[in-house]
């Protein structure tokens, strides 16, 4: 068995969809020859846990945990709220923004470059530059967010020059929510210098969307392969559908992923036609910006509304089977196209008809055409979005709302993993 270290902040108890990734893995690498060991935070700071993944987590597999350092302990001195809600990710907009969560932002752009784990490096270095060579470990990954953990990758390489895989789950300079960060020029530069430093360095790129394929292949000459998340079980037949005609979504929502033309035909669709109105449903399963609430509130959809709050993984998958539409919603920028939720491949897997707003010329939309689990539709497409949710309501009418996708087998975890796998043994014995 070839040993493979894999050092990742997102582990159980961590709830939410960075951890699935590589816990996923850690299960199926044995089945290839591989015997992953885990590095982790022991004292980590989860915006959000989930214990029954604990369950999760393979037999026998050796942990290995160290201290770290979390700031975000120290913002919550001064509000844990605002400090918990930017470390999930949901920003509000800026001119919504009290003076405390400018500073914040400002603070956490500029002093923690590239994250705020950052302070997790050095130690860690010292630590693994000790065990591997103890243990005889030749190949290691990284996986980001936070990058900062490439940086434990980069310095493993120059000190032990390792074999070295950074993961990218989410593009590092290109992702949406660096313009909120309040970057002066000084921290945009050195967060640019690190991207370039580790994409030069690694032995091989990993990314989970195209767009991020294309640009890393852009910005190094090694090797960048795409391997995206995916899906562990099939539907389950034993789960009911909901007697309502619910559009469902998972995950959080946060203040840019707002999609106002929703709200808009969700609007008219309940003014218009009492039948949908009697039989719609709105439920929301994970955490929800304020920002998206209100907006839901003035298009007086709040009757129809359902909020779940956070739910674990495994109550997740059935929600999402028991879905009559299950929803897909990302912001409406540039950089939000490379974004490929993980959770479009467990809704693949639901086989319940995927409805996706998002971004023009979105990576999504080329596995959702070719899965044909659904239908994707941008910020702008009111009339066609209109039409797509009366077409499913009738079909919902008449017992016939089904999910039709195919070729779906290569985003199983096991396939995935057997592409990893071909990855990590190029690179055994050199």
């Amino acid at each position: 068995m070839q040993k493979v270290l894999i050092i990742t902040y997102y582990w159980p108890p961590a709830g939410g969809p960075g951890v699935q990734r590589w816990l996923k893995f850690a299960s199926y690498l044995p089945q290839f020859g591989i015997t992953p060991i885990i590095y982790t935070p022991q004292n980590p700071s989860y915006p959000i846990v989930d214990d029954q993944l604990i369950n999760e987590v393979p037999k026998g597999i050796e942990v290995i945990k160290e201290p770290i350092k979390e700031p975000y302990r120290k913002a919550a001195l001064f509000s844990q709220k605002d400090a918990k809600t930017i470390s999930s990710g949901i920003i509000p907009k800026q001119e919504k923004q009290s003076l405390l969560q400018k500073s914040l932002l400002f603070i956490r752009g500029n002093f923690f470059i590239p994250d705020a784990r950052k302070a997790w490096v050095a130690p860690s270095v010292k630590f693994l530059s000790q065990y591997l060579v103890q243990h005889k470990i030749e190949s290691i990954i990284t996986t980001g967010p936070p990058h900062s953990l490439h940086l434990i990758g980069l310095q493993l390489k120059k000190h032990l020059n390792v074999n070295w895989i950074a993961d990218f789950r989410d593009p590092w300079t290109a992702i949406s929510y660096h313009s909120e960060l309040k970057l002066l020029p000084q921290a945009k530069k050195r967060h640019l210098n690190l991207e370039k430093e580790v994409l030069q360095s690694a032995h091989h790129i990993i990314t989970t969307s195209f767009s991020t394929q294309r640009e890393f292949q852009q910005k190094t000459l090694q090797p960048v392969a795409l391997i995206t998340n995916g899906y562990e079980k099939e539907a389950d037949p034993g789960v009911n559908l909901d007697s309502k005609f619910s559009l469902v979504h998972i995950g959080s929502l946060l203040s840019n992923r707002n999609p106002t033309v929703l709200w808009k035909v969700l609007r008219e669709l309940i003014k218009d036609n009492p039948a949908f109105a009697e039989a719609f449903q709105l439920r929301m399963a994970g955490k929800v910006s304020q920002e998206v609430l209100n907006v839901i509130e003035e298009y007086q959809l709040n009757p129809y509304l359902k909020l779940d709050g956070y739910i674990s993984h495994k109550e997740a998958l059935t929600v999402q089977q028991s879905a009559q539409v299950l929803l897909l919603i990302e912001a409406d920028t540039k950089a939000t196209r490379a974004i490929i939720p993980g959770k479009l491949f467990e809704y693949i897997a639901a086989k319940r008809p995927i409805l996706a707003i998002g971004p023009k010329v979105w990576d999504v939309q080329h596995i959702i055409d070719e899965t044909q689990s659904g239908s994707v539709l941008d910020y702008q497409d009111y009339d066609v979005l209109k039409k797509s949710l009366l077409d499913y309501f009738k079909l919902y009418q008449q017992q016939k709302l089904i999910s039709h996708s195919k070729s779906t087998l290569k985003y199983h975890r096991k396939s995935l993993t057997e592409a990893l796998s071909k990855i990590i043994f190029q690179y055994v014995d050199q």
